[in-house]
This record gives C-alpha cells, sequence and structure tokens, in this order.
C-alpha cells in the first residue's frame, strides 16, 4: 500500500519559493516576469499550488484558499488551464470572486496577495496564501456549512475529526497532559501490532471505544508524537510512528 505523510500540524511554514524568485528577479534584469510565470507553470499542480483556468463559483474557491491556509501555503495561478497553457483572467469579477472567497467565504478570512501579470498577451492572475496561524480555517459550502479542507499532493481534502481535535488542543493555551494507563499503552499496541494501518472507525471498533473517545486518543497519541496521521488511497489511516515505511 502506497502511504503519503500528512503534514497539516499546527505549525507556520513560509511559502519562500515565490517570494524569492520575484525578488531575485527584481535585482535581475535577464530574468522577466513571463519567464518566472513559465517555471511556475511548469511545476505543475502540487501541495502549494493550483491552477484555474476561470473563476465561476467564489465557494469552490474559498476550499482552495481554506486548504492552503490550514496546510503548508500555496499560490493560485488564474487564468491558466490545467495542462499549462496560459488562457488568461477573462474580467475583473474573476478577480473579486477570489477576494469574495477570501474575506466572505473563508472563517476566520484569509489573508490573500494577489498581483496581475502580462504574459503572452494574456493577464495571469496569482493569488498567494500563507499558512494561518490560528487553524482550522474553514470554507462555507453551498449549503451554508463549514467545512476544514487540508492540501495533499493537488488536492483538497476534508480535515478529519481527528485533525479537527489536533487543532482544538493546539489552540488551548493551557495545554495538555497524555496520562499513560494500562489502557493508553494496549491503545498503542493495538495501533503498533496492526497488520494494516487502522483508519478511525476500526480503530474505535477494534479498541471498543466510542468514536468521539477514539478521536481524543489518536489526537492526543499525534500530538505527543507516538502515532502518524497518514493519507493513503484517499482514506485517512493511524500507524505507530517510525512504522509507515
Amino acid at each position: 500500500m502506497k502511504i503519503r505523510a500528512v503534514c497539516v500540524q499546527n505549525r507556520v511554514h513560509a511559502s519562500f519559493f515565490f517570494n524569492q524568485v520575484f525578488r531575485y528577479v527584481t535585482f535581475n534584469s535577464q530574468f522577466s516576469i513571463r519567464a518566472v510565470i513559465h517555471r511556475l507553470i511548469a511545476q505543475g499542480e502540487h501541495q502549494q499550488q493550483d491552477f484555474k483556468y476561470e473563476i465561476s463559483d467564489a465557494r469552490k474557491i474559498a476550499r482552495t484558499l481554506s486548504a492552503f491556509a490550514n496546510t503548508d501555503g500555496g499560490r493560485l495561478l488564474i487564468g491558466v488551464k490545467d495542462n499549462g497553457k496560459i488562457a488568461g483572467v477573462r474580467s475583473d469579477e474573476e478577480i473579486y470572486m477570489v477576494e469574495a472567497a477570501a474575506s466572505r467565504y473563508c472563517v476566520p478570512p484569509v489573508e490573500c496577495h494577489m498581483s496581475i501579470h502580462r504574459v503572452e498577451g494574456h493577464n495571469v492572475v496569482i493569488a498567494e496564501v500563507s499558512p494561518a496561524e490560528k487553524r482550522p480555517v474553514r470554507a462555507q459550502l453551498d449549503d451554508g456549512k463549514l467545512c476544514a479542507f487540508v492540501r495533499i499532493a493537488d488536492e483538497n481534502i476534508v480535515a478529519t475529526p481527528v485533525q479537527m481535535a489536533l487543532w482544538r488542543e493546539a489552540n488551548d493555551e493551557e495545554g495538555a497532559l497524555l496520562p499513560f494507563t494500562p489502557r493508553e499503552q494496549s491503545l498503542l499496541q493495538l495501533i503498533s501490532e496492526s497488520d494494516t494501518p487502522l483508519t478511525l472507525n476500526r480503530f474505535a471498533r477494534l479498541g471498543r471505544l466510542p468514536r468521539h473517545r477514539a478521536v481524543q486518543m489518536l489526537a492526543q497519541f499525534i500530538r505527543f508524537g507516538l502515532v502518524e496521521q497518514l493519507f493513503a488511497e484517499h482514506t485517512f489511516v493511524y500507524v505507530a510512528r517510525g512504522e509507515e515505511e
């Protein structure tokens, strides 16, 4: 089973690449904004970069902004097709939709820095989001409900109940203690000795725990470095630290 580690702890990472490249352009005239844009496009879509050919729904964009803010930050290249072809932003309305996504449909609002660049006769908008200092950042869905997302590879994934619990604990100024009774030891052993990584529901079932208690236990194990949350085949699983190989 191919497993990808999920780096969505409550840490602040600066997205340095974009700023460093543009700072270099400022001081080195042999490079151009056009060259930088093409370098970014050549990277393709990944954890910190997404292409948008057009913006037609501010709520959908809010999901991406939420995912960037809750993970390691990132940038939207607007006016770029999925295949990397530059099509350009068609109207100012698309820019306003990004602003609405950041300010109206993200809770709390996301700080989004936008810049417009002329490339090959088209306007390309870059919207850059920094990692949120306090998480989660939730996006408003079509039904009005709020949902937090994380960014994994080039996808926006709904944050798990365990991740939400991790963020709540990280925002608790009083901190937390992990009682390590025989019960905690047996649950940790259950994870360590499992033949396959455990999902939340399987952990709750095998450990004979109510689901909310299983969420709390996994969050505490992760916070204290005993367990790791991984993403495998579009499912979040939990393994003892150091056993993800």
